[in-house]
């Protein structure tokens, strides 16, 4: 059966049918092609990467030979010099896109290179992903040929000295190839407009003339989005608009928070479809419907290596050690946290991009992502993840019937010892008490160095509720509205005070 009435590419229907190697073959393929690519380059001379091609064991002879690098590093040595027009400094040619990238937890933007093999290889694996539903039960197939409705950041990018910034999703959407252009809604013109309340009213106020199937977005956006649709034509749910809307393209945070809300704009259930899409590529998408994990795109334009996410390899506040225990596809186990480097077709090579996964399935290279090299509390060795944080709010909540779609997590002084202070966003009636000792009871369940550390310096912890505008007023205020962003699990340093500054200035108004 044909999923779309379209006309692929020759290489890229080519692609779909290729019968698949051993991860292990797979990945240092990869790594051959990207090396081969980049082998001119000033990186690459650098590194030596005709040594490295020629070698019988390229992988640990890449790994012996190429430094691992986080943002700062490969900025200041690198990458910094393509902003500035240089060609072939990690990538042959001239980078004439960055991806803008903050985070959720750090204020100056990051500039990550995109180019166009990047965007190829994107563009690959997102096909892969559209391909892989033929393999779901009762799909509506008839309404993958309806609208798309993709909610990203504005194609209107900001012109640096020969290059363009902006959102990932912006850059993507102004690239979107013409056989996807019949598909894509808001369209080019709604697509370009930078204000984000300006280009949701324009989205609310086209809505009836489009044919929905899928939405394709951050949870907290999508939602803010249907319920403005809702409110204005006061329907009942958005299928009384969008009847064909079968599909939720999401990716980003975890989906369980948002859920209780999000169906209740809901006349019947929609099919979620799970992705990994950074600033730095297409980095996994859920292959089988429920999945618990999502498939890692092993095949296409990414090397990927795993470092343990562990004390020994990562210091206190989070960041790398030099030369860590790093780990190739076909030498990870399942249940154990790493953290992602990756080497990709836009010159980022062994770079760490701060999220940690865990293996599910490492048969198919299914991954969840568990969080945040800098996302976790760990203030007397409780070792708090962000996923710890998720599952305990998703079962309390599931157990009183609240919903709290956000939430974040701060530890604090309390005397001579330390405290957790959560903050969770609900519109409805919470009892912030109960919740409070519900979420700390999962804790102790799901997190053994956390039971521990209750029972000695760990001592306290305190909850407060505040409505779900307040999450999104502080992130209006940070410029962070729209687009990718999203609220951080675990403030600390100058992101907390900001808060707190936030939170205080809010309550006297």
């Amino acid at each position: 059966m044909t999923l779309i009435e379209i006309t692929l590419p020759k290489t890229i229907a080519k692609a779909l049918h290729l019968p698949a190697s051993s991860p292990r073959r797979q990945q240092l393929k990869v790594l051959k092609k990207l090396l081969k690519k980049a082998k001119l380059t000033e990186f690459g001379q650098h590194y030596r990467f005709d040594e490295i091609l020629m070698s019988k064991h390229i992988g640990k002879r890449f790994q012996q030979l190429v430094p691992t690098h986080d943002y700062n590093a490969i900025y200041k040595q690198w990458w910094n010099k393509t902003l500035e027009g240089k060609r072939d400094v990690c990538w042959p040619g001239k980078i004439k896109y960055y991806a803008l990238s903050s985070g959720t937890s750090e204020s100056a933007s990051k500039y990550i290179p995109v180019t166009e093999d990047l965007l190829s290889g994107n563009r690959m694996v997102m096909i892969k992903q559209l391909f892989s539903l033929r393999h779901y039960d009762d799909i509506p197939f008839a309404n993958l040929r309806k609208g798309w409705l993709m909610l990203g950041g504005s194609t209107e990018l900001q012109q640096g000295k020969g290059y363009y910034a902006g959102d990932l999703s912006g850059i993507t959407a102004k690239k979107v190839p013409f056989w996807f252009t019949p598909f894509y809604k808001p369209g080019k013109k709604i697509a370009k407009m930078s204000d984000w309340n300006d280009k949701i009213e324009e989205i609310v106020e086209q809505a009836p003339n489009w044919d929905i199937s899928f939405v394709v977005g951050v949870p907290a956006w999508i939602q803010m989005c249907m319920e403005k649709i809702v409110e204005r034509y006061k329907l009942a749910t958005i299928h009384d608009i969008w009847p064909n809307l079968s599909f939720f393209v999401h990716g980003g945070v975890s989906f369980e928070p948002y859920k209780k809300g999000f169906e209740k704009l809901l006349a019947k259930p929609l099919t979620y479809i799970e992705t990994y899409l950074a600033s730095e590529g297409f980095i996994a998408y859920q292959e089988r419907q429920n999945a618990k994990g999502m498939k890692l795109s092993i095949n296409d334009h990414i090397f990927f290596e795993f470092v343990p996410f562990d004390d020994k390899n990562f210091d206190s506040d989070g960041n790398l050690v030099e030369n860590p225990t790093t780990y190739m596809i076909h030498e990870v186990e399942e249940g154990r946290d790493y953290a992602i480097l990756l080497s990709t077709s836009a010159g980022a090579w062994r770079y760490l991009i701060g999220d940690t996964v865990r293996f599910v399935d490492v048969e198919r290279c299914e991954i969840v992502i568990t969080g945040r090299t800098k996302h976790f509390l760990s203030l007397v060795g409780e070792h708090l993840s962000v996923d710890n944080m998720s599952k305990a709010l998703q079962l309390a909540t599931e157990e009183l019937n609240v919903s709290i779609p956000e939430f974040t997590v701060a530890g604090v002084p309390h005397g001579s010892f330390f405290a957790h202070h959560w903050y969770v966003a609900s519109d409805d009636h919470v009892d912030a008490a109960l919740l409070r000792n519900k979420i700390d009871q999962h804790l102790k369940e799901l997190n053994d160095d956390y039971a521990v550390e209750r029972a000695s310096a760990l001592k306290e912890v305190y909850l407060d509720v505040l409505p779900e505008q307040t999450f999104m007023d502080f992130l209006e205020s940070k410029g962070k509205i729209g687009g990718q962003h999203k609220f951080p699990r675990v403030l600390k340093g100058n992101m907390l005070q900001d808060w707190k500054a936030f939170l205080s200035k809010t309550t006297i108004s």
